[in-house]
């Protein structure tokens, strides 16, 4: 069983660069793929970055796509996601997500089986 707890989030000027930072429980991290995902007020969830479990592959939304960078530390049990170039339309509470169950790095909420509380990440412009 995971435990996912985000932090870095907060308020950032358009064009400011935070990190997210997902911390993970449990001794088997490593074979864990993980996501992240997003939620903007009065809309869906959406993808934003995976990695796979060794993190020599990773995988974006077209929208984070060359600004977004998503990383892990296997031996911090923590999963990043380094964000630049921040714009308005970032704005929204960023969930981290575990994959316990499977190896490939996907785009659907329904692939990850444990969730994070979330972090919110404000951008002002």
């Amino acid at each position: 069983q995971a435990q996912l707890v985000e932090s870095g989030g907060g308020l950032v000027q358009a064009g400011g660069s935070p990190r997210l930072s997902c911390a993970a429980s449990g001794r088997t991290f490593s074979s864990y793929t993980m996501g992240w995902f997003r939620q903007a007020p009065g809309k869906e969830r959406e993808f934003v970055a995976a990695i796979s479990r060794s993190g020599a592959n990773t995988y974006y939304a077209d929208s984070v796509k060359g600004r977004f960078t998503i990383s892990r530390d296997n031996a911090k049990n923590t999963v990043y996601l380094q964000m630049n170039s921040l714009k308005p339309e970032d704005t929204a509470v960023y969930y981290c997500a575990a994959n316990t169950l499977g190896w490939a790095i996907g785009a659907r909420s329904s692939e990850y089986d444990y969730w994070g509380q979330g972090t919110q990440v404000t951008v002002s412009s």
